[in-house]
């Protein structure tokens, strides 16, 4: 849990480092403000009792994440430090950490050992082998050379959604074709991405996808990648899956393409801020506001029925009456009005022939 007066103080920095004195116009101090009520004013009610949130955030809330992930930062500068200067690899995705390592064992242990010191609320659980899971990429050391390929945990069962769900049919093909993405990007050779694909294909076999369905996904997903001759729903050698991996590496994923989007609209508002700053530096830029039409005016609008007609002019009358010899007499006083429908037209929808309405005398 992160401490919160803490945790506001390394956002305020973090933005410092970065750069920022504002963000989208707001001020440091405010942003910080802000911050702090989202983080504090958090209550919950239990056994009759209500209770403050006085140690980190609120349990699914994005901005929670994003100050975890800013605290991180501060807490992890070290330990980056150190692995830039060994020309190790440092990675981290939230609270998930990975990281190579060429020396004995026991030093990297003394290392994490250390760490586990930086902070009272944060520590490390760690695992040191030559093939470790990190996240769903599983990576293995293979004399001096990384190699990747997808994770499955041993407790997962192989469900997907099942052929006979009522979902439309592009549903389907989406599913096997984001495994198959999934399993090229992650796969680091050409055999490795094979066996992938013949787990992927067992899966939905087991999950009543037939066998025609599966093979003609996998082909319209190689079309766009191998000749469109090939009949065989699977690649033929390790040159087009290079190429395959190639292609698929250089796309950005949808929540990648997301971040990119949110970094690119936030850069584009603070060079928009930038440039407003200069131009007011250089010239007071002045607005020429059109004149208010409707000053020094009194508009009234109402509706009447016929029978109301001389309203207008006893309200005139009115006026000049009540506020002659003041100020506001200056004022124009404007009335508009409108006749309202006749009663026994709103009340009767269709009004029988007049004929029908007169008193006949009886023969």
């Amino acid at each position: 849990m992160l401490p919160q007066e803490e945790a506001l103080n390394v956002l305020v920095e973090f933005l410092h480092v970065h750069g920022y004195t504002k963000v989208k116009g707001i001020p440091l101090e405010t942003i910080r403000l802000l911050a702090s009520i989202v983080l504090k004013e958090n209550v919950f009610v239990y056994g009759k009792k209500i209770y403050q949130q006085v140690l980190g955030g609120a349990m699914g809330s994005s901005f929670t994440l994003t100050l975890a992930n800013i605290f991180m930062w501060k807490w992890q500068k070290e330990l980056v430090r150190r692995q830039d200067m060994t020309c190790e690899y440092y990675g981290r995705y939230i609270d998930d950490v990975f990281m190579t390592w060429n020396k004995s064992e026991n030093a990297l242990k003394q290392i994490l050992e250390n760490a586990n010191t930086w902070h009272p609320n944060i520590k490390l659980e760690y695992k040191i082998g030559k093939s470790l899971p990190f996240l769903d990429v599983l990576l293995s050391n293979i004399n001096g050379t990384l190699s990747t390929s997808v994770y499955h945990k041993p407790a997962a069962e192989p469900y997907v959604v099942p052929f006979i769900s009522d979902h439309p049919r592009h549903v389907f093909e989406n599913i096997v074709q984001t495994s198959l993405r999934r399993a090229i990007k992650y796969s680091s050779t050409f055999q490795l991405f094979n066996d992938e694909r013949r787990y992927i294909k067992s899966t939905f076999l087991y999950n009543g996808y037939p066998s025609s369905f599966i093979d003609k996904t996998f082909r319209k997903f190689f079309s766009d990648y191998i000749s469109s001759r090939s009949i065989l729903p699977f690649l033929d050698n390790e040159a087009q899956f290079i190429r395959m991996r190639i292609a698929l590496s250089g796309q950005p994923s949808r929540q990648q393409s997301q971040v990119e989007m949110r970094i690119a609209t936030l850069t584009t508002d603070i060079e928009h801020l930038i440039e407003e700053s200069d131009k007011t530096q250089e010239c007071t830029i002045r607005e020429n506001k059109k004149p208010n039409e409707s000053q020094n005016k009194l508009i009234i609008h109402y509706t009447h029925e016929k029978r109301f007609n001389t309203r207008k002019r006893d309200l005139h009358c009115t006026f000049q009456e009540t506020f002659e010899n003041t100020p506001i007499i200056e004022t124009k006083l404007i009335i508009g009005n409108r006749n309202r429908i006749n009663t026994m037209k709103e009340l009767i929808r269709k009004r029988p022939r007049q004929a029908m309405l007169k008193n006949k005398d009886e023969t």
